[in-house]
């Protein structure tokens, strides 16, 4: 599939920026800092700035309002629905926080719980599509939730070494999300890896039983809107290269700094939010590397028609 810039910068802020509201939710940190007051608008942007970016890869952006009418049946719908409700507890929260300095358990909690749901749907965009062999696994949508929470943390680590407190109960869950969240996509992966293609141009033409079914002609010579959105390619010594970037920067150097930082007895401090930033800075460039081999070595259904 082609990695369209415009979806990883969605996937990828917008599961930061959920994942990073979900534990503001929770009142983890200090709603009288500054810092809190700071997660919170950081949050609402990185959600708005994600969902806008998605918008740049539709067709006709001025017809995108018509995807919620379609939620009983489309998750792309669903996660537009749940993503305006969930602006709703996000708000009040975020406004509670900045102006009055204080944190309420019930719209915390249905903030963190809608946040979650939302990226569910996201997930489940992907994992419901039965073209694309590699996304349609329950353990797609468990990805996104993982990641989300897990990047979260890491924000919530950042704001917490600035002075929202909790130096050592946000760190480590960051650390044990990080781990959950890349263990599963190992998974993920070896799942990918392992897979027998359902759809192949034998079983399409019914011509399996004779031998190896081969394209003679293309259907035509210039490029369409199938070959170029569903027909990316990418070497597989290059793809495991990058897997492995992913996983050191998004996973390993993060866990590192944290642990680090918790070893060190760290409290609130310019060298420890200095460790802290550069956590989130490589975890979110792993995540951009994560997300881009997630569409780049998807495979659809569609390209046994081009001999793909």
């Amino acid at each position: 599939m082609h990695p369209a810039p415009s979806i990883i910068l969605f996937t990828t802020l917008s599961g930061l920026g959920y994942g990073l509201a979900a534990v503001l939710g929770l009142g983890l940190l200090d709603p009288a800092a500054i810092a809190t007051k700071l997660a919170h608008v950081l949050a609402l942007a990185l959600i708005g700035g994600g969902l806008l970016s998605s918008t740049l890869h539709l067709g006709n952006p001025q017809r995108a309002w018509r995807a919620l009418s379609q939620w009983r049946s489309s998750w792309l719908s669903r996660e537009g629905v749940m993503a305006i409700l969930t602006f709703l507890p996000l708000v009040f929260s975020a406004w509670m926080a900045i102006f009055e300095s204080r944190y309420l358990l019930l719209p915390g909690l249905l903030g963190t719980v809608l946040c979650l749901v939302t990226v569910y749907c996201t997930g489940m965009i992907y994992a419901s599509l039965k073209s694309v062999q590699t996304w349609n696994t329950p353990l797609t949508p468990l990805c996104y939730l993982l990641f989300a929470v897990a990047g979260g943390f890491v924000l919530a680590g950042f704001f917490a070494f600035c002075g929202s407190g909790r130096t050592v109960l946000v760190p480590i869950l960051a650390i044990m999300f990080l781990i959950a969240a890349w263990a599963v996509k190992a998974l993920w992966r070896d799942h990918m890896k392992r897979l027998v293609p359902l759809s192949t141009p034998e079983s399409a033409t019914g011509l399996g039983s004779i031998g190896h079914v081969r394209l003679f002609e293309r259907p035509h010579v210039t490029e369409n809107y199938l070959t170029r959105e569903m027909g990316f390619k990418v070497a597989r010594k290059h793809a495991g290269k990058l897997w492995l970037v992913a996983l050191i920067a998004g996973g390993l150097i993060p866990v590192l700094l944290f642990l680090g930082l918790l070893l060190t007895g760290a409290e609130n401090g310019l060298f420890p939010a200095f460790i802290a930033t550069l956590a989130v800075v490589i975890h979110a460039l792993g995540m951009l590397t994560e997300r881009w081999l997630f569409f780049a070595e998807a495979r659809h259904a569609v390209m046994n028609y081009y001999g793909g």
